[in-house]
């Protein structure tokens, strides 16, 4: 059997060099595929609605993932801490490609959600169970490098997949865009295998159950939906139902999460907790503004739709760029700098964003300051990626890798929410826009507050 803390003794070694190439490429291809099919979505789902007739679970094939995904974060990492990742990581890619298969088959709307659901259960469960194995297959040295790579292969997917989708839709069928990825599935985990083999533990663990822990994920998943659905609720006599409704999800939520978080996370602890926070604002105040920008576009300045989607290319362009250049620098660019410059990078362009909106200025100014979105994207997430790891022991690693996923998940899925809110509150299209804008941007003041809090006093 190997040894897998075999590489820990050259951490000189590029992570595309041996003993790490195939690992690598393997869980690289993962990433890729997860991302790939979460970005393709977006582009097949109007025309599945339609074939389908399923226009009222519109909104739930994509809530429903994200907030299945909550509930494998916290069952892989608590396998992940018992027996390590091998396990977790066979079950999630397997979880993945059934729903996949399922949703690839489907021939009604209830069972493509199905599908839907299961898929992003696995894909939850999948990016923990890797970044338990980058603890403990690559050397701290190399963590900036993998994680940057993981950005990349994230990145990479929203260049190319909602255009791959497209053609391939038109060409064959919308169910060759769930099938297609199933095949190319399998011999990305084949890479890890032998790794995989070397990292099972048979001794008796010394990590217990968390079943409540799973208890309060499904609780939280559970709030995740509910806040989706709530701006589609109304009362007779009661006009502020939506927002009651919105707020006590949200509230759920929060509580919810609490457990499944470090303790003083939701109150910025200095240390890991405020690795934990800053990454679910981070994603909040980014994505919650980023699924505005070509409606934007298209709205306000009559752009046609493959224009308007350029600004998201150039902020996932910026994105990997950063990354590749955080990891080059490694210890040069201290982790605190990372994530506090990255963090006004984001606050800045979505305020550019609110200027623009507000005061009617070029698009030009809009598009460029997103490409400094995703630049303050790519700077400080393989740095959070890399702090949560250092912060861990072996016994908590699942835990703490599952927490940062998780304030990710929810961070990003409660802001969608709320935004979609926040902009049907107003009159016209120009204060829904700078609504939503105001709102990602005091998210995004909150993330520049707690940066400075993520390393503890020397």
């Amino acid at each position: 059997m190997p040894d897998a803390t075999l590489p820990a003794t050259h951490p000189a070694a590029g992570i595309f060099r041996a003993p790490y190439l195939w690992v690598t490429i393997g869980t690289c291809a993962l990433v890729f595929l997860a991302a790939f099919e979460s970005l393709a979505v977006t582009t097949i789902m109007p025309l599945v609605s339609r074939e389908l007739n399923g226009g009222s679970l519109y909104a739930l094939a994509f809530a429903g993932p994200l907030a299945t995904g909550v509930i494998g974060m916290v069952g892989s990492g608590n396998w992940s801490d018992r027996r390590g990742p091998a396990v977790p990581l066979y079950v999630s890619v397997g979880l993945f490609a059934l729903g996949l298969l399922i949703a690839g088959t489907a021939v009604s709307m209830p069972a493509l959600v199905a599908g839907r659901l299961v898929q992003g259960m696995g894909g939850g469960a999948l990016t923990v169970a890797l970044y338990v194995l980058v603890a403990r297959f690559y050397p701290g040295p190399l963590h900036p490098k993998i994680f940057a790579a993981f950005s990349a292969a994230w990145v990479v997917p929203s260049l190319v997949g909602p255009f791959a989708a497209g053609l391939v839709a038109q060409a064959f069928s919308w169910h060759w865009v769930f099938l297609g990825v199933v095949g190319l599935v399998a011999p990305a985990l084949a890479m890890i295998v032998p790794l995989l083999r070397g990292m099972e533990q048979a001794s008796a663990p010394a990590v217990s159950w968390a079943l409540g822990r799973l208890g309060w994920a499904v609780l939280a998943a559970l709030a995740v939906l509910g806040l989706n659905l709530s701006a589609e609720v109304r009362v007779p006599g009661v006009p502020a139902a939506t927002a009651v409704l919105a707020v006590a999800a949200v509230v759920l939520a929060l509580l919810a999460a609490r457990p499944l978080v470090p303790a003083g996370t939701l109150v910025a602890r200095r240390g890991l907790p405020s690795v934990i926070l800053a990454r679910g604002l981070a994603s909040a105040s980014f994505f919650g503004a980023e699924v505005y920008l070509p409606y934007l576009l298209i709205d306000q300045y009559a752009f046609p739709p493959s224009l308007a989607g350029l600004t998201l290319t150039g902020g996932a362009l910026a994105w990997a760029g950063a990354a590749a250049v955080q990891g080059r620098l490694g210890s040069r660019l201290p982790h605190q700098s990372a994530v506090r410059t990255g963090s006004v990078m984001v606050l800045a362009a979505v305020l550019l964003a609110l200027a623009t909106t507000a005061l009617h200025w070029p698009a030009a100014v809009a598009i460029a300051g997103w490409a400094l979105a995703g630049g303050g994207m790519g700077l400080l997430y393989p740095r959070l990626s890399v702090m949560t790891l250092a912060l861990s022991g072996k016994e908590d690693e699942g835990f703490n890798s599952s927490a940062m996923s998780i304030s990710d998940s929810l961070g990003g899925a409660l802001s969608l929410a709320t935004t979609g809110i926040v902009f049907a509150a107003f009159t016209t299209t120009v204060q829904s826009f700078a609504g939503v804008f105001g709102f990602t941007a005091a998210i995004g003041a909150a993330a520049v507050l707690v940066a400075p809090r993520v390393t503890t006093r020397s």
